[in-house]
């Protein structure tokens, strides 16, 4: 294992599977994060001329979450986000459920108590990220 790869594993900052996400405009999404799910930026990579990043890692609620901007003049071009929903289990997921739509996400399907037991919404955040929060 990589010097790199066992300090990772020491400080667990990242661990499972990782979404990576591009949007148009990361460093905002970043600090929609912090304010909708009490994100915490771990690390950034710095802004280049045009005011992009390739590169934030945030925690939110004990998972990572990456962050890019898209750069079309590397064939990484503009995608509308599509057919994934960031999930969050939480225990309280009426505050969760409140703090995001304080913080702008719009809801898709409203926060409610679902068949299986769990109360349970979707949203949207300005970047087209669907979120989910579910819980008892």
């Amino acid at each position: 294992m990589s010097e790199t790869a066992v300090q990772q594993q020491a400080n667990n900052t990242i661990t499972g599977v990782v979404p990576y996400l591009s949007v148009d405009g990361a460093v905002a999404a970043a600090e929609l994060y912090k304010r909708a799910f009490g994100a915490e930026e771990l690390a950034r990579q710095p802004l280049d001329v045009q005011g992009r990043t390739m590169h934030i890692h945030l925690r939110i609620h004990g998972g990572s979450v990456m962050l890019s901007d898209f750069y079309p003049e590397y064939g990484h071009e503009k995608q509308v986000a599509a057919g994934f929903i960031l999930h969050l289990q939480v225990a309280d997921p009426d505050l969760w459920w409140r703090r995001a739509e304080e913080a702008g996400l719009a809801v898709v399907n409203p926060l409610q108590t679902m068949f299986w037991g769990d109360r349970y919404g979707q949203l949207r955040d300005a970047f087209g990220v669907m979120w989910s929060i579910g819980g008892t």
